[in-house]
């Protein structure tokens, strides 16, 4: 949903009842940026002035700052090629009990928050992850995604991922994302919360269709690009290849 007037999150320092914090990791994303916010601006409607968004601007040099402060969201420099202590860097300065991670290039659903808010009240959640749909969809990009899921699946169990969403303070305790790892970040976090939510008696949730993934990746290396490389599944599987790293995360953003 495109708001017909700029949203502005909350950045009032004096204010203390921020509910959350959304942490959003940015390499040259003028391209995709303004759409997610205008996402979250969709899904902040019910939680007037309780919304703050961190943007960690990594190595821009593009208008990605820019767009992020037209919208008044925080922003925060950081220079890491390690997308575990770009987010880290984020959470450290959120001021919400709720943290909330979203890739700049994907969407959040208008009922992502109060789901979010909804799931956790409930005393029953520890957090977790969302399922959703892509942008497009092809048979290229189901082989594809299943190729990389399967392997995953069995490394790190039945999670979701996409974005995730718990309490700072059990993201805190479980240390949030494993700065050692390069790729699959996502899934070793996701583990390691659903563990921490069984030491506390809690579950971990998936919130439905909450969310659009983008396919720049596909449009960029074409919609097999996984069956074509083999060795990149591999370097999620491994998850501490910087070269596979870079090629994924950091030489893709410009197109």
């Amino acid at each position: 949903m495109i708001l017909n007037e700029r949203y502005h999150f909350s950045k009032d320092k004096l204010k203390e009842n921020i509910k959350f914090s959304i942490i959003i990791p940015a390499h040259n994303e003028e391209k995709y940026l303004e759409k997610c916010l205008d996402s979250i601006a969709a899904a902040s409607k019910l939680f007037e002035n309780q919304v703050e968004v961190i943007v960690v601007l990594n190595r821009c040099t593009d208008r990605t700052e820019e767009i992020a402060k037209s919208y008044n969201c925080i922003t925060l420099k950081n220079t890491d090629k390690n997308l575990s202590k770009i987010r880290n860097a984020g959470v450290e300065i959120a001021r919400g009990e709720i943290i909330v991670t979203i890739d700049a290039d994907n969407l959040m659903t208008e009922k992502m928050l109060s789901d979010v808010e909804k799931y956790l009240t409930t005393g029953k959640y520890i957090g977790g992850g969302v399922t959703g749909k892509f942008e497009r969809i092809s048979l290229g990009i189901i082989v594809s995604v299943l190729l990389l899921i399967v392997p995953l699946l069995f490394k790190y169990g039945a999670i979701s991922v996409g974005i995730f969403w718990c309490y700072k303070k059990d993201f805190k305790s479980i240390k949030g994302f494993n700065e050692n790892m390069l790729m699959a970040e996502d899934a070793d976090f996701a583990k390691r919360l659903k563990e921490w939510g069984k030491k506390n008696r809690k579950k971990y949730g998936t919130i439905k269709n909450g969310m659009i993934t983008s396919c720049r990746r596909f449009d960029k290396y074409g919609d097999w690009a996984l069956l074509k490389r083999p060795q990149m599944i591999l370097a999620y599987l491994k998850g501490t290849d910087q070269k596979y790293a870079n090629e994924a995360y950091y030489e893709n953003q410009q197109r």
